[in-house]
């Protein structure tokens, strides 16, 4: 199976605590950068490439979820295929520019009607002309060792490759409404000859049918390591002559500049194939760039290299999950800031002497003109902001795993003292698992983060958070404890944005959710806000990186450790003010 289920059983089974390939390329490049962009949330303008890839792939793989007519020749297949280019091309530039105009902070380099729909028909042919190349291939071999399985009506594998007609397969089925009975139906279909006949050229299509991500399907079709710290999405599978071969789709070309990334991510997917398929390996890496049809192999990593991956992509995941907790410091001293030399660093290069003078890369320069932030009561700095305490009480009520307010399933407990009590959550899925082993003690929490949920206080743990029962707390030397009634969990910050984004989506039991995510600096620290569903405001939506906002009763949450500030609408006062 090109896809699994979260080792936790959890309906996302998405976490920042887990290792991906793009997380892994990213910190391979730059430590700095990784920590920016995967763990503070720090991102740069959308620029018009980064939807074209998300809009190209998804048409490629309706081209090829296509059924061909018979066709007596490899040129008429091409030709038909051809024929399809153009609408699928204007469906894509039409999905593209939707997504375009619900970004919120753009590149001001780039338009997107700087976008030509006739570069998304070349891109479009170069991926079909890589596919015609499986194509032939299994028309040499007749059709590969599946050929007369197919005809006789029957699929070789548990999970099909995506084609117009057949049910889609959703990892959780369960939590998708009448999926058997949807629409799925194609007024075309594939034609089949008797066992007897030799194979034909849409037969051999059929046949070369690689597994990719369905479009179709809303929910995340990833692979998941045992252990739960490493998870990747596939973006192809070609298995048609009895070999597994990985593919990852590129809509640039070769000479991109984080093309030296590619073999890293592939043989990232090719070990956790490995860790997720009872030990196979697989027969093929390959990059497959859209933009002139340009197709990269890589030999894949061999049986005996394995454990060794394992042991070095651990040793990342450990390195990434020690990285620096609580309120983020920006800009960082000179010394602390990267070179800016690898591909995609950019926040990470920003750094602020003692004496004030500014190291900056040009694109970003406009952070450095920002004016000092006033900060008088009842604001108070990022750096400010309660952090980790200490706590003590009996832990009772065990509940989950449930979903938190990001859909990932968390352990929780009720932490009581005398009349007083607060709910204890894990922060991110496992990142507490011991949590349910001390229920009815009289427990020490020592490290956990304080914050509010829909109006309750709530505390955090995560895995710096140390839990001592009564009696190893006598022979501990505890810091200074907190009492459960003074515990701030709303703060009053005022700042500049300096990045914004929205997503959007739709939940695995098909619902829709959407998130609005700004990043706060009060001049010497950083902090993600949040806002979700109802709490997304026009004023939000009108902040661009340069304004100002004051925030008086923002919630305090916490994610992976770091300090994440959550508006809520009802209780939430926010005013604005423009230094763009």
């Amino acid at each position: 199976m090109p896809v699994g289920l979260p080792p936790r059983g959890g309906p996302l089974g998405r976490t920042r605590g887990r290792i991906s390939a793009s997380a892994l390329t990213t910190y391979l490049r730059c430590p700095k950068q990784w920590l920016f962009a995967y763990q503070i949330g720090l991102q740069g303008p959308t620029r018009p490439s980064q939807i074209l890839g998300v809009v190209l792939e998804d048409a490629l793989c309706e081209l090829l979820m296509m059924h061909p007519p018979e066709v007596s020749s490899f040129e008429e297949l091409k030709a038909w295929a051809a024929s399809h280019v153009s609408v699928v091309a204007q469906q894509a530039m039409a999905t593209g520019e939707k997504m375009w105009n619900e970004v919120l902070w753009k590149s001001s380099e780039d338009a997107w009607n700087e976008v030509d729909v006739s570069s998304l028909e070349e891109r479009l042919l170069g991926g079909l002309s890589l596919f015609f190349e499986e194509v032939k291939a299994c028309f040499d071999q007749d059709g590969g060792p599946y050929l007369q399985l197919r005809r006789t009506g029957q699929q070789p594998f548990s999970v099909p490759e995506p084609a117009q007609g057949t049910v889609p397969v959703f990892p959780l089925p369960d939590k998708v409404r009448d999926v058997e009975k949807r629409a799925w139906s194609s007024s075309t279909h594939p034609t089949w000859s008797p066992s007897d006949a030799p194979i034909t050229w849409h037969e051999a299509w059929e046949c070369a049918r690689p597994w990719f991500k369905d479009p179709r399907v809303h929910q995340p079709q990833r692979l998941y390591h045992p252990e739960g710290w490493a998870s990747g999405e596939l973006d192809m599978v070609l298995r048609w002559d009895g070999h597994i071969r990985i593919v990852d789709i590129k809509s640039g070309s070769p000479g991109s500049a984080f093309a030296s990334s590619l073999e890293h991510q592939l043989r990232f997917y090719a070990w956790l194939w490995h860790e997720t398929h009872d030990g196979q390996t697989v027969n093929g890496m390959e990059g497959w760039y859209l933009d002139g049809g340009h197709r990269v192999a890589y030999g894949p990593p061999l049986k005996g290299e394995m454990e060794g991956l394992s042991s070095t992509f651990n040793e990342h995941h450990r390195a990434m999950q020690d990285a620096e907790k609580g309120v983020k410091r920006f800009p960082v001293s000179p010394s602390e800031a990267c070179q800016g030399e690898a591909a995609g660093c950019g926040w990470c290069a920003v750094a602020r002497s003692d004496d004030g003078v500014w190291s900056v890369p040009e694109h970003l320069s406009w952070v450095s003109t920002l004016p000092e932030v006033s900060m008088k009561a009842p604001y108070a700095a990022l750096g400010d902001v309660q952090g980790r305490v200490a706590v003590k009480g009996r832990l009772t009520g065990a509940w989950g795993p449930m979903p938190n307010h990001f859909a990932e399933p968390v352990l929780g407990a009720v932490l009581v003292v005398g009349q007083q009590h607060i709910t204890v959550e894990e922060s991110e899925p496992g990142a507490f698992s011991q949590l349910h082993e001390h229920m009815e003690q009289e427990v020490v929490l020592v490290d956990a983060l304080p914050g509010v949920w829909r109006d309750q206080p709530r505390l955090y743990v995560d895995s710096r958070t140390t839990l001592y029962s009564g009696g190893e707390a006598e022979n501990v030397n505890l810091p200074e404890l907190t009492r459960l009634g003074l515990l701030r969990t709303r703060a009053n910050v005022k700042g500049h944005v300096i990045g914004i984004r929205r997503r959007s989506g739709t939940r695995i039991d098909g619902k829709p959710w959407s998130m609005l995510s700004l990043m706060l600096w009060d001049g010497h620290h950083v902090a993600e806000v949040v806002a979700f569903g109802a709490s997304i405001s026009q004023r939000l939506l009108s902040l661009r990186p340069g304004d100002g906002v004051a925030m008086t009763g923002v919630e305090l949450g916490w994610r992976s450790g770091l300090l994440q500030l959550r508006i809520d609408n009802r209780k939430t006062r926010l005013e604005t003010f423009s230094q763009r």
